[in-house]
């Protein structure tokens, strides 16, 4: 069955009103007509999952995560009914599954819950049939029937774990774009398609704040060598193939430029600069589940300190509360956070052979008197956090620095 069985999935934009399900519903009907089976997954339609979640924080502003995976799984399981009947209208036999009825069971992570496996023996029963399953992506249900969901973009976990689960190791990601950029388009109006990209380059994007794919899913596709085309619901053409770096795939110097507003920075003032503080500070954090990014600690001058570190937007309160517990705790000073802060970054694998990346970026900030104030490098990319509403600038200049951008 492998060799004609394909997973699509359709996300938020393919399935936004009913004229772009009727685009999927007819790009399944292609692959029907030539002779696939075929498994659909989809994510909620449009702004649903954030409509609900504005809801749920209306009602309890701390509303609690197993009642959040209840209500955003609703999200998912209206877009897997609306596409089974589109596709019905279509003359395709369709049947919808919830990520339960599915198969896939996770662990007990409310929010950000992890898949343990997936129990296909349904899905493959229906494909027997002919059917093509409509499956309910960013879901799944624990070993005691509990709802979860896999944390946002998680319905190209769903799909990327799916076409391991059912051994054809190739998925084809829709959207509302032709591809994977080097750049966001809707923001840089010349960036360029990129045709092939590593799973390292990808995940290093997706990481920095890449909107396309989730990174999970992406951990998920380099560890089972899951190929993944991601491309257009809008036009019928080779999108960009996301695949295991290969001898003769071009190792440019940067592959594309990343934004990433979604983030915070934190500093606790004057912290005593002895041996196992900061170890206290960050073991605290990560006990009660926060994840830090970049971190910078300054030189110490009077046997004191600044540490300054980045956590996601969405968890400044719970770390502002725990740090300064802490703070007071060790002796330090002020805690103050930061949410007018963003995250500009370069990424290629290029850069291992390319001598002056990092000075060709500084300049184009420069350029533009955009101010830095972190910076952090890992073996693929560098990143800059500055001033939030600088980033699309920032964007746009480092793009065009590094002559990125479609020749004409």
């Amino acid at each position: 069955m492998a060799k004609k069985l394909i997973v699509l999935k359709f996300g938020g934009t393919s399935v936004a009103n009913a004229r772009r399900r009727k685009m999927a519903a007819q790009i399944v009907l292609g692959y029907k007509n030539k002779g696939y089976k075929i498994v659909v997954v989809v994510s909620a339609s449009g702004d649903t999952t954030d409509e609900l979640l504005r809801l749920a924080h209306k009602i309890n502003p701390r509303p609690c995560e197993r009642e959040i995976d209840m209500l955003l799984s609703t999200g998912e399981q209206i877009s897997c009914a609306l596409m089974a009947l589109a596709l019905q209208r279509q003359g395709v036999d369709a049947v919808s599954f919830t990520g339960a009825q599915g198969g896939i069971i996770t662990d007990t992570s409310h929010t950000q819950a992890r898949i343990i496996k997936i129990e296909t023996e349904r899905i493959l029963a229906q494909l027997k049939k002919n059917k093509v399953v409509v499956i309910a992506g960013f879901q799944g249900r624990t070993e005691d029937s509990e709802i979860t969901t896999l944390g946002r973009g998680g319905s190209d976990l769903t799909a990327v774990a799916l076409a391991k689960a059912l051994a054809i190791n190739y998925c084809e990601i829709y959207s509302d774009i032709e591809g994977i950029y080097t750049a966001d388009p809707h923001i840089v109006s010349n960036a360029s398609k990129i045709d092939v990209i590593d799973y390292d380059e990808m995940l290093e994007m997706a990481s920095l704040g890449a909107q396309v794919m989730q990174d999970r899913s992406l951990e998920v596709a380099k560890k089972f060598n899951v190929i993944i085309h991601v491309r257009s619901i809008f036009k019928d053409l080779r999108g960009t193939i996301i695949k295991r770096r290969e001898k003769d795939m071009e190792e440019v110097m940067v592959r594309g430029v990343s934004f990433n507003e979604k983030e915070a920075k934190i500093t606790i003032c004057d912290v005593p600069d002895k041996p196992g503080l900061a170890g206290r500070i960050f073991t605290a954090l990560s006990e009660k589940g926060i994840n830090v990014d970049m971190i910078v600690q300054n030189i110490s001058r009077k046997r004191i300190t600044d540490i300054s570190f980045t956590v996601p937007k969405s968890m400044v309160q719970r770390t502002v509360k725990i740090v300064r517990a802490i703070s007071r705790s060790i002796g330090a000073g002020a805690v103050f956070s930061n949410v007018n802060i963003g995250r500009i970054s370069v990424v290629g694998v290029g850069m291992r052979t390319h001598p002056g990346v990092a000075a060709k970026m500084f300049e184009a900030l420069a350029s533009r008197r955009i101010n830095i104030e972190m910076i952090s490098t890992s073996d693929i990319s560098i990143s800059c956090i500055i001033k939030k509403d600088k980033l699309k600038e920032a964007l746009r200049a480092i793009h065009k620095r590094f002559d990125l951008g479609t020749k004409k």
